[in-house]
């Protein structure tokens, strides 16, 4: 037996388990599967345990790594799945929205002293709005030419931060508000409304809440008429707009709505961080949350999840290792394209379109040869 056979069954008898739970999850009844969303809610609450600590993270502390980056990238990975994952357009500049939302907070926050409750949806808007600004003359182009025009967009956005005299240049912005107080309401021992300097673990409350929410917003998405359009798209443009789906509508939802993901996680990392400059925004961020998407299982919200979580964390884990860490963990990452090319957790769809020869993402760029043979 050849390797490459080998290396074939290893990767079916390992998809076994993973294909005989989503028989099981299709089937569940509907009391089952909110009674594991609600365990899943706790148990995200309950990770910045400190007993975790000495596991998950030896050399840096564990509740501030789990705001950011794991959290923060969770975040931004399911926003960037709407526009790579269901829609199939490749966004190599993804990390500009993010800045859209911190610079909202930013400006108007320090600036003018709005409250962080007030600058959240105008944030949210803001990136949106940005989204439909660089969609709606750009995304007539498709693959390798969308990919050079989102990422030219990125970098307009971080060099214009960079010479703005009202953004401070490459001095940034600083004093951006925190979230306010809301009550001295405390879970063991944790003030969980009480948003400080040196506790990171409020912030990661309200990060997780606002996951869920994204979580279910994109769920209803998936499921409708303008998920199975994003599907029809990213499987193939021409024949979508054939068969009569307004394929430039949809792809500019996608880059809305994955904007004003990116927008919510700017504007909370911000009021984190307090401080905002050009610096915190370069390419490769984009790139990292790229990698994130496609490791996971593009187009499949768990293994999206997934996947941003180990590509924030590991690094972190391997801190010790100091020089090092960046090439285990760049190893690990193409090993695992190796072993699984469709992804850690990939949806079903996803799968069937990798063993076709397809990219799975429309028009991304090469057709993916087919593993199989």
């Amino acid at each position: 037996m050849s390797a490459k056979a080998r290396l074939g069954g290893l990767r079916d008898a390992a998809a076994v388990p993973g294909e005989k739970l989503r028989d099981w999850w299709d089937t569940a009844p509907k009391g089952a599967r909110w009674a594991v969303y609600g365990l899943l809610f706790v148990g995200a609450l309950l990770l910045p345990w400190s007993g975790l600590a000495p596991i998950m993270s030896p050399d840096a502390k564990w509740s501030s790594i789990l705001f950011y980056p794991i959290g923060i990238y969770v975040l931004l990975a399911i926003g960037l799945n709407i526009v790579v994952g269901y829609a199939g357009l490749l966004d190599l500049g993804y990390v500009a929205f993010w800045a859209v939302g911190a610079y909202s907070m930013a400006v108007l926050g320090a600036y003018y002293h709005w409250s962080f409750w007030e600058i959240l949806p105008i944030g949210i808007a803001m990136a949106a709005i940005s989204g439909v600004i660089l969609g709606a003359p750009t995304l007539r182009l498709r693959g390798d030419y969308l990919a050079i025009v989102t990422l030219g967009f990125g970098e307009i956005i971080r060099k214009f931060a960079e010479n703005s005299d009202y953004l401070r240049e490459n001095r940034g912005i600083d004093n951006v508000p925190r979230p306010p107080d809301m009550s001295e309401a405390e879970i063991g021992g944790v003030q969980i409304l009480e948003y400080g300097v040196r506790d990171a673990r409020p912030y990661y409350y309200l990060l997780v809440v606002l996951i869920a929410v994204v979580i279910i917003m994109v769920k209803r998405l998936e499921n409708s008429r303008v998920g199975r359009s994003w599907a029809a798209i990213r499987e193939d443009e021409d024949a979508a707009e054939l068969m009569g789906v307004p394929t430039f509508k949809f792809k500019l939802l996608a880059f809305g709505l994955g904007a004003a993901v990116g927008g919510a996680a700017g504007v909370l990392w911000a009021s984190k961080t307090t401080f905002v400059a050009p610096d915190s925004f370069p390419f490769i961020l984009s790139a990292t949350i790229l990698a994130a998407v496609v490791l996971g299982g593009s187009g499949n919200l768990v293994g999206v999840i997934v996947g941003a979580f180990l590509v924030a964390w590991l690094p972190e884990r391997f801190r010790g290792a100091e020089e090092y860490r960046e090439l285990i963990f760049g190893a690990a990452i193409v090993l695992m394209m190796i072993w699984r090319p469709e992804g850690l957790i990939p949806s079903r769809r996803r799968k069937a379109e990798l063993k076709d020869g397809g990219g799975g993402s429309g028009h991304l760029g090469a057709e993916v040869a087919e593993v199989s043979k």
